[in-house]
């Protein structure tokens, strides 16, 4: 694609040499009614396709870095959501206290490698 840029660019200026070797006559440009402007044909010209061109170019290159800089941000977005996040800390135990009630809790083992108390004989 490169290439083929390339050479439109190469074909472009070589147009607007060969415009401006047969055309270089003196052209009057009347900017007001007492302003008049004494040029070239090719400068016209080439001030004419500069100033349609220009900010055309700044408009697309702006598009185009806004563009990109949304599509950055959502690939980071989709990027955070799909890995996995750390696993959260469990919560620690809560003791039961004197307020909350005990009753639906099992009693801690005083062994917890034995957890049944052993029972004399």
């Amino acid at each position: 694609m490169q290439i083929v840029r390339t050479i439109g660019w190469v074909l472009l200026l070589f147009s607007l040499l060969a415009f401006s070797f047969f055309n270089w006559k003196p052209v009057e440009v009347q900017i007001w009614s007492n302003l008049v402007l004494e040029t070239k044909l090719p400068a016209l010209v080439i001030i004419s396709f500069l100033l349609g061109l220009v900010p055309m170019w700044l408009v697309h290159r702006a598009s185009k870095w806004r563009a990109q800089r949304r599509i950055n941000a959502l690939e980071a977005a989709t990027t955070r959501l799909t890995t996995p996040a750390a696993a959260p800390a469990p919560a620690p135990a809560q003791m039961p206290t004197a307020e909350t009630p005990a009753s639906d809790l099992p009693p801690e083992p005083v062994n917890p490698v034995d957890p049944e108390p052993s029972k004399p004989a």
